[in-house]
């Protein structure tokens, strides 16, 4: 099983924040080949402007605890549109009309996106436990059985005795 780069992980970690905190319309690309500025765009969309600074406010955690870099973060107060970039990952926050308006996807038309439902999925039970370091079994040492003891049997009475 191939290990996925932590650029990845640190994707999943902001689909999974922003999903939790209900982002519509989430979706990923996967801009290496065509950008020397970014690996990855993340683009959501926000109910009103309210939203917006939620899911910038829950995008800022995540990348705070993932240990990574915010270069930069733009976006005018009614604005409808907040940037944040984090080097290897690029994030649109847009209100629905902003982002028909910019239409930012058309511009990276041409790069694959990822598979917003796999990247939010969260492992498997059965996954997580493969992925797991195996503990090493210990063996309890087993003490042998007693040994039943053998009773002796009582002398047999005699049934009549004799005068």
């Amino acid at each position: 099983m191939k290990k996925e780069s932590s650029t990845l992980q640190l994707v999943r970690q902001i689909c999974r924040a922003l999903d939790a905190k209900k982002a519509e319309a989430l979706r990923v690309s996967d801009v290496r080949a065509y950008s020397s500025i970014t690996d990855y765009i993340i683009v959501a969309t926000g109910t009103a402007d309210t939203h917006l600074r939620a899911l910038r406010v829950e995008l800022e955690k995540v990348l705070d605890a993932a240990g990574a870099q915010i270069l930069g973060m733009d976006g005018q107060r009614e604005s409808g549109w907040l940037v944040v970039d984090a080097f290897e990952v690029m994030v649109h926050l847009f209100l629905g009309e902003t982002r028909q308006h910019y239409r930012l996807e058309q511009l990276w038309q041409d790069a694959p996106t990822l598979d917003v439902a796999e990247l939010i999925e969260e492992p498997k039970p059965a996954a997580r436990a493969a992925a797991a370091p195996k503990k090493k079994a210990v063996s309890a040492v087993k003490k042998p059985a007693a040994k039943p003891t053998k009773k002796k049997a009582a002398p047999k009475k005699s049934a009549a005795v004799s005068k």
